[in-house]
């Protein structure tokens, strides 16, 4: 009896190597890593990152148990940890290797595009139409660039073939989109890794060449009573003085919180060794930018001051008031030579101590010094009447002052200075962000659309095809029929 022998045949696998370059190049891994990245930008907008203004106040409202879980899973500063700079690599290698295996496929499309098609092929298309009649090749070509095709005539065993089409960039549409993710990813990866983030006070006539940044140490999460902000100065290259600040109302009248303000300016001045000075103003919408520096509005300390202030002066040896405007900071001369300088504003004066509220203008009062003849005095403005039988209401050297009207502002505004020296942030929202929008825009409004006609014998064979747009495409495709028939 003879024994059959039974010849297995060993499947032979792949290289290591090569199945984990199959694995990142995966479509479907490539959408998981896209959607882990989308739910890790969500938790950084949910939770207050530690560079955002406010966040000292936001950490100490979560619970302990909060901030220690948020704290090791670096949820406050999420967009700096490891796991998340590892996702946006393996998300740019994964676009890389998935566009290496693909591209070649979508680019035939464009360099090698079909010419020819059979009879049995042009008929099975979806949209195909047999013609009892021979049309003229002109005629074809004529009806096809109506419709917007290009057409492209080849003739081979006496038979003429014509190739219509349009779109045909929108097969590497999905390339433009992966460009401009890896554009995106790699602004936001140089901006976050070579700037910083500081807010900066300023007051008019503040000058400062420092910033104060704060890092937030949050090792010790266990401890409650451990300090979590650490500061420290960076120096600037240059020196910024604040000139004015101004704070445009809805109501006037109103007070100087954010539900009644249109906009707040900031007027800087920009000392520079190796420049020349530069004024700049920095409002909500109009921020500015200074050898990577950009300055923007973040908010305000609204502790109630006037910005100019417009003084009706009487006295003994006039009829007739007289008006002048003193600036914050300023100084005025009267015709006689006696000057005014401001020295301090309250919105909520009260005689014996000067207090001011955060938004609220009770009794607005500006303080003065007045020289004349080289003596110098101090002198009270109020917008309300006040007696002058009280010292502070007194005439100083024979004048009585009243604060007609003034301009309200805050003590001071806050500004967000963003280091940014390679620009990521330029990369990635405006070459990235807007990039992606156009490509996405291009992938999903623009179709490749092919139309064939075939003249054999007595007859003329017409068929095409789309990858989107099913309905235009069919519209157009009827109008063809119509023109040949």
């Amino acid at each position: 009896m003879e024994e059959v022998v039974k010849t297995v045949t060993k499947t032979r696998t792949q290289p290591v190597f090569n199945r984990i370059l199959d694995f990142l190049s995966s479509v479907r891994v490539g959408v998981f890593f896209l959607i882990l990245l989308v739910v890790l930008s969500m938790i950084g907008m949910l939770v207050v990152q530690q560079n955002v203004q406010g966040f000292d106040s936001y950490y100490t409202s979560l619970m302990p148990a909060q901030k220690i879980v948020y704290g090791y899973l670096g949820f406050f500063d999420i967009y700096h940890s490891w796991y998340f700079n590892f996702l946006l690599l393996l998300l740019s290698l994964n676009i890389v290797l998935a566009s290496i295996d693909h591209f070649p496929t979508a680019w035939k499309y464009i360099s090698q595009p079909k010419t020819e098609a059979t009879k049995a092929w042009l008929k099975n298309q979806k949209y195909a139409e047999s013609l009892d009649k021979v049309v003229a090749i002109e005629k074809i070509v004529e009806v096809f660039k109506k419709q917007g095709f290009k057409a492209k005539i080849s003739e081979k065993n006496g038979r003429v073939n014509i190739l219509g089409q349009s779109g045909s960039l929108n097969r590497i549409g999905a390339y433009f989109v992966h460009v401009a993710l890896l554009t995106l990813f790699l602004g936001h990866f140089v901006a976050l890794n070579t700037g910083f983030d500081a807010d900066v006070r300023f007051e008019p006539a503040q000058v400062t060449n420092e910033i104060q940044l704060i890092q937030f140490n949050l090792a010790n999460l266990s401890n409650p009573n451990a300090d979590i902000q650490d500061r420290f100065n960076v120096q600037l290259p240059f020196s910024i003085e604040c000139t004015d600040i101004q704070q445009k109302l809805i109501d006037p009248k109103g007070s100087i919180e954010i539900n009644n303000t249109m906009d707040w300016r900031t007027q800087i001045k920009i000392n520079d060794p190796s420049y020349s000075e530069i004024i700049a103003d920095v409002s909500l919408n109009k921020p500015f930018s200074y050898r990577g520096y950009r300055f923007f509005q973040a908010s305000a300390i609204t502790e109630g001051k006037a910005r100019e202030m417009k003084l009706e002066i009487t006295s003994d040896s006039t009829l007739e008031p007289v008006f002048v405007t003193l600036s914050r900071n300023g100084s005025v001369l009267l015709p006689d030579g006696t000057k005014l300088e401001y020295e301090k504003f309250s919105s909520d004066f009260v005689v014996g101590q000067q207090q001011a509220t955060a938004n609220e203008f009770k009794n607005p009062a500006v303080k003065m010094k007045i020289t004349k003849n080289g003596e110098t005095k101090s002198a009270y403005a109020f917008a309300n009447k006040i007696s002058d039988k009280i010292p502070i209401g007194a005439p100083v050297f024979g004048l009585k002052f009243r604060l007609a009207e003034f301009e309200k502002v805050p003590l001071a505004h806050v500004l967000s200075i963003k280091y940014d020296p390679f620009h990521g942030a330029f990369i990635a929202w405006y070459l990235g962000g807007f990039g992606l929008i156009g490509a996405l825009i291009f992938v999903f409004f623009v179709s490749h659309r092919r139309v064939w006609a075939i003249i054999d014998n007595q007859e003329t064979i017409i068929g095409g095809n789309t990858n989107r747009n099913h309905q235009a495409f069919e519209d157009s495709f009827n109008k063809i029929k119509a023109d040949l028939m």
